[in-house]
């Protein structure tokens, strides 16, 4: 199939025109964390959700609140704990006196952005229940199917450093978000910035700039961004040398348990157009699969004790797969 690249690129130039303005709101109460922001925006512009991990303070709950307030979305933060149940996300049925029925009580899930926090503090059949929902889309209240509202989004966050009170993730769920960011410490220069503008009278507040049908628009035109089969070959390339890295000369075997699943692959090229989406462009590079990669790759690689003896990281290794995958 033939793609009109020029006819993209002036599409993209018109509904990506948002975005600049979209960050600059953002940036009104958060400081630095770019890199953040990107990419919740483009987990928002290809239905992947996300999970921010990074210790307590770093403003991962209060980007992912200035993100949902910049779009007129409806938006739900659901703080995660050990006594949540699964009826507490997803609703459940009441019993009317009046006509002696049953009827619907839906649950904070049923809103265009969730924020999970702390998603790890919440025992497996809350956590079952939320990544039911981020799969299927859709909630069943006694034996009834209720469709989730579009977009749909979860960003949830995790605390990496304490371990008490909480119930990790398994592989296999984590698996479920596109995207897992690391956040980390902002600079000297950001942080004095933060300072004064968190400890003045008045705190920047957000408003509302874009709307559900310009980000609905938006992911119609990131799905039509080009990928040449160079840039295809690259991504199965680098998904394939983290199953088979003695194929592509690396030396990593003993360290891979598990490599990524074609999942990986899907979302490496969605979120590579979206990355492609935001700057402007009508096709993928593969700048744009290195710049996005290891986010989508750092929990898809499940390493063995050897590397966990040597402190490896998955990072390490898939840093090694992007040094050594020949770049078309």
């Amino acid at each position: 199939m033939s793609v009109d690249i020029a006819q993209v690129t002036e599409r993209i130039k018109t509904e990506s025109a948002f975005v600049n303005g979209l960050l600059s709101e953002i940036e009104k109460v958060i400081v630095g964390q770019r890199y953040m922001v990107e990419r919740l925006l483009i987990g928002l512009l290809t239905r992947g959700h996300c999970l921010l991990e990074g210790v307590p303070g770093l403003a991962k709950t209060l980007t992912v609140t200035s993100l949902s307030r910049s779009i007129h979305a409806s938006f739900a933060r659901i703080q995660f704990t050990p006594d949540l149940l699964p009826a507490d996300l997803t609703g459940t049925l009441i019993f009317n006196q009046k006509t002696g029925d049953f009827h619907p009580q839906k649950g904070p899930i049923f809103a265009n952005i969730i924020l999970a926090d702390e998603v790890n503090r919440a025992p497996a059949k809350v956590q079952s229940a939320l990544l039911e929902a981020m799969q299927e889309r859709q909630v069943t209240i006694g034996g009834t199917t209720y469709p989730l509202p579009e977009p749909f989004l979860v960003l949830a966050t995790q605390n990496p450093i304490e371990q008490e009170g909480t119930y990790p993730l398994p592989e296999a769920q984590v698996d479920r978000f596109m995207l897992k960011l690391k956040v980390g410490y902002p600079s000297r220069e950001e942080e004095l910035v933060i300072l004064e503008r968190m400890t003045s009278h008045s705190v920047p507040e957000v408003s509302p700039v874009i709307t559900l049908e310009q980000i609905n628009r938006a992911r119609d035109v990131v799905r039509d961004v080009y990928v040449d089969e160079k840039v295809k070959n690259y991504i199965v390339d680098i998904v394939r040398a983290t199953r088979s890295p003695q194929l592509y000369g690396l030396e990593l075997a003993e360290y891979i348990a598990f490599g990524a699943s074609p999942r990986a692959s899907i979302y490496l090229t969605l979120s590579a157009k979206a990355h492609a989406f935001i700057r402007g462009r009508g096709y993928v590079t593969p700048e744009d699969v290195k710049s996005i990669g290891m986010d989508v790759l750092r929990h898809r690689v499940i390493l063995t004790y050897e590397a966990e003896a040597e402190e490896m990281k998955p990072e390490d290794v898939i840093q090694k797969v992007f040094d050594k995958v020949e770049v078309p």
